[in-house]
């Protein structure tokens, strides 16, 4: 199994940065780089302890489906999510939140194994490590990006126009067209 731990910090208040982290539009409107969209459950709004989502999109050149549940969430410090079928063996990401003097420091705890035996062994530390910590930073980057400006309110005030990314993760820095996936 394998552990990937990353913290970013956020010159926004907590509640909002957990707000966009389980807002449905904001990850469906970051996806749209990776032709990755929602299938099934959740489609629009916060995501909520119990809630499933299905995405379908395209990784490292495979079409992948994945859903995720909601098995934790505690307004605004934390949530899980864990696989609940998809590619991977296993797969839980773990979202903290911790209000700061000035903002926000999210901290994200991911675990994961993918099938295969040794040949899933060494897919992880050759490609999944490596791509999943890119795809977490480039999420977080967004995340910051929207909360750190007024584009915060098109995720949290209304319902959500959705807008693509103009890069995909490990590409560098996202520019205007917008937004979020997780």
């Amino acid at each position: 199994m394998v552990m990937i731990r990353l913290n970013t910090w956020v010159d926004a208040p907590v509640e909002r940065c957990f707000r966009l982290a389980t807002s449905v539009d904001f990850h469906v409107a970051l996806a749209k780089p990776m032709k990755e969209r929602v299938i099934d459950g959740v489609t629009a709004g916060l995501m909520r302890e119990g809630q499933t989502i299905t995405w379908h999109g395209r990784h490292l050149g495979v079409r992948v489906t994945h859903t995720t549940g909601v098995e934790v969430l505690r307004p605004f410090s934390y949530f899980r999510d864990v696989m609940v079928d998809g590619a991977f063996k296993y797969y839980v990401h773990e979202h903290h939140f911790a209000a700061m003097d000035d903002g926000t420091r999210m901290r994200d705890e991911v675990r994961f194994a993918a099938p295969l035996g040794p040949l899933g062994t060494i897919l992880e530390s050759l490609v999944l490590r490596r791509y999943l910590t890119a795809l977490l930073k480039w999420r977080n980057q967004a995340l910051k990006r929207v909360a750190e400006s007024e584009e915060w309110h098109k995720y949290l005030d209304e319902p959500a126009e959705v807008t693509p990314m103009t890069s995909q993760p490990g590409t560098g820095t996202s520019q205007p067209g917008k937004i979020h996936v997780a």
